[in-house]
């Protein structure tokens, strides 16, 4: 096994996105575990994804959501990356980031590096 295959995947989860009107998008709670499941398709090398500025997201349909009342138009919104938004997202990550100092690993620096300059594509 290589370093890299022992370095731990990192996924970032926003359980508490809201639509237009203020209400959650995702139910939670137990339904965690339909996106959890495609974590560990990814982790895996199962899961579908799409690539966008910020990294991979399910593709459509990736995570099943029958039963629970989450319609394709929400997955879609859900899934959908808002360059603006993750440009201010990044700005605040940056702004954490400073409480580590010089014991934050550089690769972490490089990697918000890699994503703004997707975003400004």
């Amino acid at each position: 096994m290589t370093l890299a295959e022992k370095l731990p995947k990192i996924f970032y989860v926003n359980w508490f996105r809201k639509d237009e009107d203020g209400k959650f998008m995702w139910p939670g709670y137990t339904d965690n575990v339909r996106v959890l499941k495609w974590v560990i398709e990814r982790v895996n090398g199962t899961g579908k994804f799409v690539d966008t500025p910020i990294g991979r997201v399910p593709a459509e349909g990736a995570i099943e959501v029958d039963g629970i009342g989450v319609t394709p138009e929400t997955m879609k919104k859900l899934f959908t990356v808002n360059n603006d938004e993750w440009k201010g997202e990044v700005t605040e990550m940056r702004e954490y980031y400073k409480i580590f100092g010089d014991r934050l690993p550089k690769q972490l620096s490089a990697e918000l590096d890699k994503i703004e300059a997707r975003l400004k594509k």
